[in-house]
């Protein structure tokens, strides 16, 4: 009964950040429900050795691409490549994030800030863009923003990161 309930036989998911943490783990679970799946990250080499082991582990299939969300152009060709592969997505997991270390807010540099809010804010908006309108214009489909409790309880450590989540 509940493999029924998590069956996603037939569907295609794509998660960012995917080769590490929780979205390796989010990958693993699409996968063991039936899922065929898109692992994104920026380190190529960690996309294919989490894709080998979903393939490995459930016979899924599995594309790893590296994509570094926070610029456009690499985001456009990962919606391009798992269309391509897969002729759809059915769910898409925003999951990439990072949040570097600062010793004081007002030594948060302007590249710093760009930095964090083009992977966790930039990125994610033009990939939802992206799959979401496909997923509009054809059978419809989920979309999934991971964000922190930091977007409601911010703290001085995590300004720009909170501002983007």
């Amino acid at each position: 009964m509940l493999s029924r309930l998590f069956d996603l036989g037939g569907k295609v998911a794509l998660v960012t950040g995917g080769s590490r943490g929780l979205g390796r783990a989010m990958v693993l679970a699409f996968a063991e429900a039936g899922a065929d799946v898109v692992i994104a990250s920026r380190k190529l080499a960690a996309c294919e050795a989490t894709a080998m082991e979903v393939r490995a582990a459930t016979g899924r299939r599995a594309l790893p691409v590296a994509c570094h969300v926070g610029h456009w152009g690499q985001v456009e060709a990962l919606a391009e490549a798992a269309y391509v592969e897969f002729g759809r997505v059915d769910v898409l997991v925003n999951n990439a994030g990072m949040s570097p270390i600062y010793d004081r807010v007002e030594h948060v540099s302007e590249d710093l800030w760009d930095k964090v809010l083009d992977v966790n804010l930039k990125g994610p908006f033009r990939l939802t863009a992206l799959v979401g309108a496909r997923m509009a214009a054809g059978a419809g489909g989920s979309i999934i923003m991971v964000s922190s409790t930091a977007a409601v309880r911010p703290t001085a450590s995590v300004i720009p990161y909170a501002a983007a989540k």
